[in-house]
């Protein structure tokens, strides 16, 4: 969930869902990317979906961070935080759920869309993940 719509990403991409914990800053990084935190170990970088979408980005109970694996244009396969309002359920979806993604009848890029799905009587945007985070951005965080 970002604000009160609810995003889908493929289940395989997902490695774990972790409460919100302390991230450590690295200056000079764009707005949506938070910065890192240590994951047992290993440092990853945490990107806020919200503020990548344009969203209100307030904390709540429920605010979490999903784990996701990314593959990067280079095909090196990554680990990254996504900073959600909250986790719904997983769900299990056949051909007759999905929908393709729309035609908006303007330039949009919509590249990062995957398509739509309907579940229970409700349209969920289903992500391209890799899409979503990979750049230039992503790759500074990292190095």
């Amino acid at each position: 969930m970002l604000e009160d719509e609810s995003y889908g990403v493929a289940a395989l991409k997902v490695c774990e869902i972790i409460r919100l914990q302390k991230i450590t800053p690295v200056p000079r990084l764009p707005a949506f990317v938070k910065s890192v935190i240590n994951l047992r170990g290993r440092v990853i970088p945490v990107i806020d979906l919200r503020v990548k979408f344009g969203l209100k980005a307030d904390l709540t109970a429920r605010t979490c961070i999903v784990v996701v694996q990314i593959r990067l244009a280079t095909e090196q396969i990554i680990q990254v935080g996504l900073i959600v309002d909250a986790v719904e359920e997983v769900a299990n979806l056949t051909a007759a759920d999905l929908e393709p993604t729309p035609e908006f009848g303007t330039r949009v890029d919509h590249s990062y869309l995957l398509g739509m799905a309907k579940v229970k009587g409700q349209v969920k945007t289903l992500l391209d993940i890799d899409r979503v985070v990979a750049g230039n951005a992503l790759r500074t965080a990292t190095r």
